[in-house]
């Protein structure tokens, strides 16, 4: 078992606060996992195993009918008045779960604790009825500094191609080869499309949903907007509107399976309404639907650098400097840092592209080109050049 020790101590700092724990992300990225290193913790510190109350609701032997039967379920386990610990996983498969949520949450004496693989679950009625009572963690599958702590090994070139090439879920470190890892994602990509979207938003055509999932598979890292997505799909034969490419794009983000970067007007310090990027929550999920050729490196490490900056808590967007666009302007209650991301900055063209994007911002805060270049850290007048993988480590 892979400790989370991030997200572990996470749940420790809010154990007995009076608000519900909300664990969110992809299917398998390990929050049941987390929640038994969790109970492990509390049964470590004298927590008594009768009140510790654990329901996986994607159990078949859970199969409740609605909240009322869950509530009932759980509330006839609470026969004292000392502390209870409830967690209700996948909590988003029982009918108006949040009001059973929300019942255990106002007795006194319990600390209630969920999961869910979909955004859904803290949007609408939900969000309503929980305001200002939830604290969420996000969670996400391996980080690169998580992968290589698992193999006790050092940084290397050779480590992160093996990383993205085999997946950054949890799971996936227990399977032989490349082939097993693509049946693996092909198998959890199939149960999102079909449990988390079709069946959830009464989507019939998944053939669709699934042309759309290939096309943004196929364009991380670009510049996109829904009506050209709409217009690249029908220029291939397919008709479809751009509602429906909105609506089955929103559903593929709120499954977690993919992130919409919306861009920044660096010198306006202003959001802008047109134009996304769309970053794949683990890069390797692709593969088992595009095949292995034709792989963007540079595309490919923007992404990994995206979702590291995210989990580093950051708000990340797309920078807009003038007519230059800065891959990430990143936002947290210091200011901003911006990122370049090359794979390599070896030829002199591609150095003075990606710093000529940074020379153009005029302020004061941090600049930073990251690349796999095993190159000592170099400074161009305030802009630091960093190797991407002691970054991602965190030497740097």
């Amino acid at each position: 078992m892979i400790k989370r020790s991030e997200y572990l101590e996470k749940l420790k700092k809010w154990k007995d606060k009076d608000l519900i724990k909300v664990v969110t992300g992809i299917r398998r990225c390990g929050k049941s996992t987390l929640f038994e290193l969790y109970i492990d913790y509390l049964k470590s510190i004298g927590i008594q195993e009768n009140h510790i109350i654990s329901i996986n609701l994607e159990d078949p032997q859970y199969d409740f009918q609605d909240y009322k039967e869950l509530y009932q379920y759980v509330k006839e386990k609470i026969t004292g008045g000392e502390n209870y610990y409830v967690f209700l996983d996948e909590v988003q498969n029982v009918p108006e779960f949040q009001k059973a949520v929300d019942g255990l949450y106002i007795l006194k004496n319990v600390d209630v604790y969920i999961t869910g693989s979909n955004a859904y679950l803290l949007s609408g009625e939900l969000a309503t009825l929980l305001s200002g009572r939830y604290i969420e963690i996000k969670m996400y599958p391996l980080s690169f500094k998580e992968y290589i702590n698992y193999y006790e090994k050092e940084a290397d070139e050779k480590l992160y191609l093996q990383y993205i090439n085999r997946s950054s879920f949890p799971y996936a470190l227990k399977l032989e080869n490349e082939l097993e890892i693509d049946e693996y994602l092909e198998s959890l990509y199939n149960t999102i499309i079909v449990k988390d979207i079709a069946l959830r938003k009464k989507i019939a055509d998944t053939t669709m949903l699934r042309t759309i999932a290939k096309f943004m598979f196929n364009n991380i890292g670009n510049l996109l907007s829904i009506k050209k997505i709409a217009d690249t799909l029908n220029s291939d034969g397919r008709s479809i509107s751009v509602h429906t490419v909105e609506s089955y794009l929103d559903s593929l983000v709120e499954s977690y399976v993919f992130n919409k970067v919306s861009r920044f007007d660096i010198k306006g310090k202003q959001y802008l309404q047109s134009g996304e990027k769309y970053y794949a929550t683990d890069v390797t999920m692709r593969y088992s639907l595009l095949g292995r050729k034709n792989i963007d490196a540079g595309h490919i490490l923007e992404n990994i650098v995206y979702l590291e900056l995210i989990r580093r808590g950051y708000k990340v967007y797309v920078g807009k400097a003038g007519e230059k666009e800065v891959d990430f302007v990143a936002e947290n209650k210091e200011g901003f840092t911006y990122f370049q991301v090359a794979y390599t900055t070896r030829e002199e063209q591609t150095l003075h592209r990606e710093l000529s994007a940074l020379q153009s911002i005029n302020d004061h805060y941090p600049k930073m080109i990251l690349t796999i270049d095993l190159d000592p850290i170099a400074d161009f007048n305030g802009i630091k050049k960093v190797n991407v993988l002691d970054w991602l480590e965190g030497k740097v």
